[in-house]
């Protein structure tokens, strides 16, 4: 092993020998030597391991030099980061300033990095916790619904509809006493809305849901009344008509407002229709603010008339100055920086003039004093007149380039000027947008939105779309606060989404608090109405949210959806108002493709209530029904066919009542499924489901109880009123017949009337009685050709037959009749049961053994 050793030594050495440098001594060492020597170095580096080593190893694969980047980084100095890489002279001005640049530069991206950063995860967690929110409810309101029962129903209803709608399905919990209260201050409304459609004339439907908000709360500053009040506005919607009753003389005066701005809402948005739209839009939501803060102008006056001293003069110019009194009058001395103009604060009075809406009233004020606003600010009235004449609010560019020239130089930098000047001459020229607040101008929500408004320029700046990016950017928590917060003011963010246009947003906020749901759900069906709502394909529309957000696509909200998970809370107690919310879901009607598929959700949803709804009497209110005399009568759905978009009355029952019975009979309604074919006239598949459901209910514990006697009612109704109309003749109408029969016979022995049972079954000639062998052959052959409810039901109607001849024979046999008559009857009475036990011997094979034995016991009973 040595000399093995050492050979290979001396080999190993001669492979080098040629790279061998004599200036450079051998080393030899023995393997213990050198593990020794290993130990030592390593145990002289601080806070070495063998982690390090390796990941030294690894690094030096990778060309990295880990120990001189870590020796740079132990000899890094960060004193002098942030110093200049030149050294600076003190006399070096130039450079300071440059450097100091750089240095905010650097601060400021840093600081907007980390603000961008916070704002990321603040945004992450309010869309976490909001889609939690939603999801939770949506639990909470399918758990909220009995399970089971109609629920079920439609629920089985939903697989065997492949599930086309993705409407929640669930009837939830009832709504409180808060809720129904307020549910039914806007219902009448809806009603007398669908009325107007049916007659053909407009309807102000956002005047009425004004009132409506009014009868809850008759403070008009509530701010859901806002919001309406703000729409009534922006679609130009005329107060509320006179009474439908009265109405019929201005039907060809009347202004029409159905789907009257859907052209321009749902077309190109660069059209000129599109930009005259969202020109009215700003226009009319300023106006409802101007209206607004007229009314808290005459409120502080009358809350403080001893410091407004009003006098007698009821003038809107009087009732400013009032009101500035009370504002910025304090201890006989105006506010800091409010200038006065002939010894009055004019500047500030022309503002509020124009800020409530009374522009013309604030230029006859400038006209009155133009000499002392000229000797302070030349050229104002003109170009403040010029201003207010123009119909769109916009100066031509010589009278603009004037006003921006005078307010680069007095008032841009200036810390004394009137803010109420500032303020106007801001408005007139539309200038430094991007500077959106003016001290003491725009001190309240309100205040701040109505000037955004009165400096949107359609040609300028994106228009309302731009401000629109703008308001989305700052959010709702800006305006309303965090959810939960004291202060917050819930529903403000649905109004600032509404005067820039957003309508499907705004809709979409109020629905997310449970407080104004209501609100939301009839907000949508005015805009529906005035055809300012987007509707979404039913590829885009989820069942988590009605609002949809396509990529690439303006907002989209399912009205359907919105509408459905409304009703479904008082679908059961009162369908009838429910089809009235569901007729408004065809507003959307009017577009291309999703138009069909909107209809095709009303369809569904009246199906959806017809299932839903408990029959009785209310039912047939609904769907119609026949009176004593066989004439039928139209329901409440059919009355409002028009409104569904169905032609004629065989649309109308292929679509809707065919449909519904076809689902009520997949979930084991049969009478109301029977109802509904009898009502659309599908006499033959009448018959079919009546013998089917006679045929079932005979083979159940005591006929089926009380389900059972319903159907037989209802099928002895039916088949006497179509053997009077000779209707639906054939196979199934005798089976019917048949069935019912039998239903008689198992009533007579139930009641003991053992021979007329005996008479029923008979007269059936389902079973032959008489002892012909050639008969009982035939029958037994005719047999499988019967219809398929009496096949089934042989194992009931022979035990039934059989126990008839029985009781019959005992009553004879115990009864005082003379020797011969009783005889012949037990002789007669034993030829049937022989004969039936021949037919059931032919037939065994369709016998349980159970059922057979006991014929077969019987038998022997009668034969002794």
């Amino acid at each position: 092993m040595a000399a093995d050793l050492s050979s290979l030594l001396t080999s190993s050495k001669a492979l080098t020998s040629h790279l061998s440098r004599p200036e450079l001594p051998h080393v030899n060492l023995s393997l213990d030597q050198i593990e020794a020597q290993s130990r030592r170095l390593i145990s002289r580096q601080p806070g070495a391991s063998g982690d390090s080593g390796r990941a030294n190893y690894l690094l030096a694969q990778a060309h990295v030099d880990a120990p001189a980047l870590a020796n740079s980084i132990a000899h890094l100095n960060t004193s002098t980061t942030f110093l200049p890489l030149q050294p600076l002279q003190d006399t070096d001005i130039a450079g300071y300033l440059r450097h100091a640049h750089e240095q905010n530069v650097i601060s400021t991206i840093e600081e907007a990095r980390r603000e961008t950063q916070e704002e990321f995860y603040r945004v992450l967690e309010d869309r976490g916790r909001r889609d939690w929110e939603a999801r939770k409810k949506r639990v909470f309101e399918e758990l909220g619904g009995r399970v089971g029962g109609d629920n079920q129903a439609v629920a089985e209803w939903n697989k065997g509809h492949h599930s086309k709608s993705s409407l929640t399905l669930s009837t939830g919990p009832s709504p409180s006493l808060q809720m129904q209260s307020k549910m039914m201050a806007y219902d009448r409304a809806v009603s007398d809305l669908n009325a107007a459609r049916l007659r053909g004339i407009s309807y102000p439907v956002v005047h009425s849901f004004i009132q409506a908000s009014l009868s809850l709360n008759p403070d008009r500053t509530q701010q859901m009344t806002q919001n309406f009040h703000i729409l009534a506005k922006i679609t130009e919607e005329p107060p509320v008509l006179p009474p439908l009753e009265h109405a019929g003389a201005h039907i060809l005066n009347t202004p029409i407002f159905e789907r009257k701005y859907a052209r321009a809402y749902l077309g190109d948005p660069s059209s000129r229709d599109a930009v005259d739209l969202r020109r009215q839009i700003a226009r009319g939501a300023r106006e409802a603010f101007e209206e607004q803060y007229f009314d808290v102008i005459e409120r502080t006056i009358q809350a403080r008339p001893f410091e407004a001293k009003l006098g007698g003069d009821p003038s809107v110019a009087n009732k400013v100055r009032a009101f500035l009194l009370v504002r910025y009058y304090r201890n006989g001395e105006w506010q800091d920086r409010i200038e006065l103009v002939a010894s009055q604060p004019l500047w500030a009075k022309l503002f509020y003039l124009v800020r409530t809406g009374y522009a013309l009233e604030a230029l006859s004020e400038a006209l009155q004093h133009q000499q002392a606003i000229e000797r302070r600010e030349d050229s104002f009235v003109s170009h403040f007149r010029a201003w207010v004449e123009s119909p769109d609010r916009r100066l031509p560019k010589p009278h603009r380039d004037h006003i921006q020239s005078i307010y680069n130089a007095h008032m841009l930098h200036s810390a004394t000027v009137d803010p109420f000047k500032l303020a106007l001459y801001k408005l007139m020229g539309k200038l430094d947008r991007s500077r959106r607040s003016v001290p003491m101008v725009t001190a309240t929500t309100e205040d701040w939105l109505w000037f955004q408004l009165a400096m949107v320029d359609e040609d300028e700046d994106g228009g309302l779309r731009g401000l629109a990016e703008v308001l989305l950017s700052y959010g709702e928590r800006h305006f309303e606060g965090a959810p939960g917060q004291k202060g917050g003011r819930i529903g403000l963010w649905a109004a600032v989404l509404l005067l820039c246009g957003q309508f499907e947003k705004a809709v979409a906020s109020l629905w997310d608090h449970p407080e104004t749901e209501i609100e939301a759900v009839h907000l949508a069906i005015a805009l529906s109405y005035h055809g300012l709502l987007r509707s979404p394909p039913r590829a885009e529309t989820s069942d988590m949210t009605p609002l949809s957000l396509p990529p690439n696509s303006p907002p989209a909200l399912s009205l359907p959806t919105l509408i459905w998970r409304y009703v479904r809370q008082f679908v059961k107690l009162d369908a009838k108002e429910a089809l009235q919310y569901v007729y408004t879901t065809t507003l959307n009607a009017d577009q291309t493709v999703i138009g069909k598929e909107q209809l095709e959700n009303a369809w569904d949803l009246v199906r959806r209530i017809i299932i839903l709804a408990n029959s009785g009497p209310a039912w047939d209110e609904l769907v119609g029904g026949f009176r004593s005399d066989g004439i039928r009568f139209s329901g409440v759905i059919e009355q409002g066919a028009a409104l569904l978009k169905l032609k004629d009355s065989q649309q109308f029952n292929e679509v809707i009542l065919v449909q519904a019975a076809k689902h009520s009979e997949e979930n084991d309604r049969v009478l109301e499924a029977i109802k509904l074919y009898n009502l659309a006239g599908d006499y033959h598949t009448v018959i079919v489901c009546l013998a089917q459901a006679l045929g079932n209910t005979l083979s159940q514990p005591n006929g089926g109880g009380e389900k059972g006697k319903a159907i037989e009612s209802t099928a002895s109704e039916i088949v006497r009123h179509y053997e009077r109309t000779n209707r639906a003749v054939g196979k199934e109408r005798e089976a019917v017949v048949r069935l019912l029969r039998i239903r008689e016979a198992m009533n007579a022995k139930a009641a003991g009337r053992m021979e007329v049972a005996l008479e029923v079954m008979e007269s059936t000639d389902l079973i032959p009685l008489d002892g012909d062998v050639a008969k009982i052959n035939r029958r037994t052959e005719e047999f499988k050709d019967l219809h398929d409810a009496l096949q089934r039901n042989l194992q009931t109607y022979l035990p039934l037959t059989m126990d008839a001849i029985a009781g019959v024979y005992q009553k004879v046999k115990a009864s005082g009749v003379p020797d011969g008559s009783r005889q012949m009857t037990l002789t007669a009475l034993r030829k049937k049961s022989r004969s039936l036990m021949i037919f059931a011997g032919m037939l065994r094979y369709r016998l349980s053994p159970d059922v057979y034995s006991y014929l077969a016991r019987l038998d022997v009973e009668i034969a002794l």
